[in-house]
């Protein structure tokens, strides 16, 4: 029986998985290495966050983005956008270092199994182990506008289903959204030859400003200090004490997910856009009909007034948001028992991303309601692993404190034995948990000693 089964292999699978075999855990991989990046994002695009707040993370803190770049000089510099297939490439390099192989294969079910779970993969392999990790990304999530769900694919489609926007050349594509990936796939379709409109709620788009140099006199980097998700203090918090968060209420943590960082295009897209790529602001759809040679769209406008529109293709670039009931791997039962964040369809998680369920843990989007919006981006992985790995351990420990049982005896590397075995069984969950949320040694994992900039 494996110690831990990590299922995903994007950043936070990836990042997880490196700090576990660190640890000497016996663990497995599964999942295409940065599927997502790799996949369904667009030739062309770049990546928004600062290259030194991209970091993928292990124990040893020696497989960065940097010593990527520089190993095959390429440049990675404050201030200048990294292309997205430099940092899949760095993602797939991260990969080939981890001293477990990641296996590409998908995992199809996940059954509760004694103190641990079933794992069965597309292969028809068979797997048992005592944790589990689910650092799935963000494909499962995707959102489709209500009105455009009854539209076939070939009408209606989300941004990530696309790798190549070359395919709408001469075509009129209407985007549906006012963030980094509407205005970024519109750039790129009027760049392949297409005809695109935004069509946004937003009563106005939001830029980015230009990042402000990472050496700045004391006054301003304390009233707006650098973080991995921008500048300010707001998200220096987010960026650098996602603990902190966790221990906001519930109902505040929830508005933080959703509205903190919200949409934006980043700052050397402006020009790309502005005056080249029409725009309606303030625009929502109420109906989506399939008509002869396309969509006829229906949009509500300010006032309660109406317009039309009549377009080729529609690409909603409307995000992703945290369902469990989408998780269609795990075994109903285990899924309809699990906890949800109070307002939402996220799993309540403690201090180291376990659920309800004992063994079962989160990372990446699922996590952002109870640790905060860092958990959305790349920057999140490195505060994830370091301190899921640590919880993994901490719960093979207590297992193999159980007189009798499947795991009894089990030598956990760098765990002392558990004090159910010296005599203090008394020791147990909400005491560790709010040991482990004290700064020290969470802000180290998470605020690893790097330059500081603006996230975009």
């Amino acid at each position: 029986m494996h110690d831990l089964v990590v299922v995903g292999a994007g950043p936070y699978g990836l990042s997880i998985a490196a700090h576990a075999a660190a640890a000497g855990l016996d663990l497995r991989i599964l999942g295409r290495p940065m599927a997502s990046w790799r996949d369904h994002m667009p030739g062309g695009m770049f990546l928004k966050s600062e290259p030194w707040a991209s970091n993928l993370s292990d124990a040893a803190r020696e497989h960065t983005l940097a010593a990527y770049c520089a190993e095959r000089e390429e440049r990675a510099e404050h201030g200048h956008p990294l292309p997205i297939e430099t940092f899949t490439d760095y993602g797939m390099w991260f990969a080939r270092r981890l001293p477990v192989p990641v296996e590409e294969q998908n995992v199809v079910s996940v059954t509760p199994h004694g103190d641990g779970f079933r794992v069965e993969t597309d292969t028809g392999e068979v797997m048992l182990c005592r944790t589990l990790a689910l650092a799935i990304g963000v494909m499962p999530f995707v959102h489709l506008p209500q009105a455009l769900r009854d539209l076939p694919p070939e009408l209606a489609s989300h941004s990530s289903g696309h790798r190549d926007l070359a395919a709408f050349k001469g075509q009129e594509v209407t985007v549906v959204g006012a963030g980094q990936a509407a205005l970024e796939t519109a750039a790129l379709l009027l760049e392949h030859g297409a005809l695109p409109t935004v069509v946004a709620r937003a009563g106005a788009i939001n830029w980015n400003t230009v990042p402000q140099p990472l050496r700045r006199n004391p006054l301003a980097r304390l009233r707006a200090p650098h973080s991995g998700l921008g500048t300010g203090w707001s998200s220096w918090a987010y960026s650098r004490v996602p603990w902190a968060v966790r221990r906001l209420p519930e109902t505040t943590r929830v508005k933080i997910a959703t509205t903190a960082l919200g949409p934006a295009g980043a700052w050397w897209l402006r020009e790309r856009v502005e005056g080249a790529v029409p725009v309606r602001l303030g625009h929502r759809i109420r109906r989506a009909v399939r008509i002869e040679d396309g969509v006829r769209l229906e949009l509500a406008t300010p006032g309660e007034g109406r317009s039309l529109i009549e377009t080729e293709h529609v690409i909603a670039a409307t995000g992703f948001v945290p369902d469990l009931r989408r998780l269609d791997l795990l075994d109903p039962a285990l899924r309809d028992g699990l906890t949800a964040v109070l307002g939402t369809r996220a799993p309540q998680l403690d201090a180291g991303f376990e659920s309800s369920r004992p063994g079962l843990f989160f990372a990446g989007l699922l996590a952002a309601p109870t640790f905060g919006p860092s958990m959305r981006f790349v920057y999140g992985a490195s505060f994830t692993a370091g301190r899921l790995v640590k919880a993994v351990r901490q719960r093979l420990a207590r297992l193999a404190s159980v007189p009798g049982g499947a795991t009894a005896g089990v030598s956990v590397p760098g765990v002392p034995r558990p004090a159910a075995q010296q005599g203090d069984a008394g020791k147990s969950g909400k005491a560790g948990e709010a040991a482990a949320d004290e700064p020290g040694g969470t802000v180290e994992v998470a605020g690893q000693e790097q330059a500081r900039s603006s996230a975009g």
